[in-house]
């Protein structure tokens, strides 16, 4: 009986013991946790006690700073968004992705500029574009010589747009006007494009174009190449052959080092012919070379139309062309002398009246 006795006691001990240890087990499992949890608690609280005294430090630094400071910031801003995002454009191909190949061409039915404005949004003013999506390989100048060519100028303007941009150039358009009622002076008022257009935009290649020539193709493209370019190879006016070899009328273009280094065109062609034949020899006194499309890419349409008054045939082409050689460094870019009369901007083309002076 005493044996039953204290064997009770000892379980009743051993068992208090057990509990004992285990709710000493229990209560160091838990301060541990404690610790390592306020241990990962501290970093945090850290970071958010730094993010609040930076913020109470940005607030206070705002509170003396003025509000232009800020636009300043944001201006700074934007300009890094829209240098990252021109950084980021790729250079346009060689060959525009967007061409179609020959095109229907017709002078049926007349055409409103204000169709024309309405077709092409993303003209700049001026008669500016340049590709959204990809940076142009040239900034090209297209100059027309004009005078009293309205209804001309429209179908100009209608189809030469969507190709120019279609052809993924950075170009812009000058009708260069010539005042009053004098004997016309194409080459002149090219050589005034020239200097005009270089006083608005750095261009680096120049096509100058007679405002009745359309291209029938837009692989044809209205840019610079290694050598002086003769775009209107194949006119309807010719059966669409080459009327002679060394022909560079209608539509051709120069980069700038190859217009300076013929001294450009020459001013002293007055009325109708020979400058195409001066510009002929000009070149192929550098050691220049004309470059042309096929037959097939170079086709091109001419509107019809009579003589303009006021630009009879030039009695003194041929003896002019054949001095080309003596005459062309005192007669070009290099000596052009005119008064600009008035600059007009339009969405689709820039105007620019000039007087060019009188023959001699």
């Amino acid at each position: 009986m005493l044996m039953m006795r204290d064997s009770t006691v000892n379980f009743s001990v051993l068992h208090r013991t057990c509990k004992l240890v285990v709710i000493l087990c229990f209560l160091h499992i838990s301060v541990t946790l404690i610790f390592y949890v306020r241990s990962l608690d501290i970093p945090f609280s850290f970071a958010q006690n730094q993010q609040a005294n930076t913020a109470k430090k940005h607030d206070q630094t705002t509170s003396k700073d003025t509000k232009p400071d800020v636009v300043e910031t944001n201006r700074f801003s934007i300009d890094n968004v829209t240098s990252t995002l021109t950084k980021e454009l790729v250079k346009c191909l060689d060959t525009s992705p967007l061409l179609v190949g020959p095109l229907r061409i017709e002078f049926s039915n007349p055409v409103s500029l204000d169709v024309v404005r309405k077709e092409n949004p993303n003209l700049q003013n001026g008669g500016r574009f340049k590709p959204k999506d990809c940076v142009a390989l040239q900034k090209v100048a297209i100059i027309i010589p004009f005078r009293n060519r309205d209804e001309h100028l429209k179908f100009w303007l209608y189809y030469l747009h969507p190709i120019l941009q279609r052809q993924q150039l950075d170009y812009g358009i000058y009708v260069i006007n010539q005042d009053g009622d004098e004997i016309f002076n194409r080459a002149k008022l090219l050589n005034v494009g020239y200097t005009e257009a270089l006083k608005e935009y750095d261009y680096g290649c120049f096509v100058f174009s007679d405002v009745d020539l359309i291209p029938m193709d837009d692989r044809n493209t209205y840019k610079c190449f290694s050598q002086p370019r003769h775009l209107s190879v194949s006119m309807d006016k010719f059966g669409f052959k080459l009327p002679y070899n060394q022909y560079f009328g209608g539509v051709s273009s120069m980069s700038k080092e190859q217009f300076l280094k013929i001294n450009g065109f020459p001013n002293n062609y007055w009325g109708w012919g020979g400058e195409d034949d001066d510009i002929f020899n000009r070149l192929s006194s550098k050691g220049m070379t004309i470059s042309r499309p096929s037959g097939a890419v170079g086709k091109c349409r001419m509107i019809r139309h009579n003589r303009d008054g006021g630009n009879e045939d030039n009695p003194q082409r041929f003896d002019r062309i054949a001095h080309t050689r003596e005459t062309m460094n005192k007669d070009g870019i290099k000596t052009l002398s005119y008064k600009v009369v008035k600059v007009e901007k339009d969405q689709l083309y820039t105007k620019i009246t000039v007087d060019v002076g009188k023959k001699d």
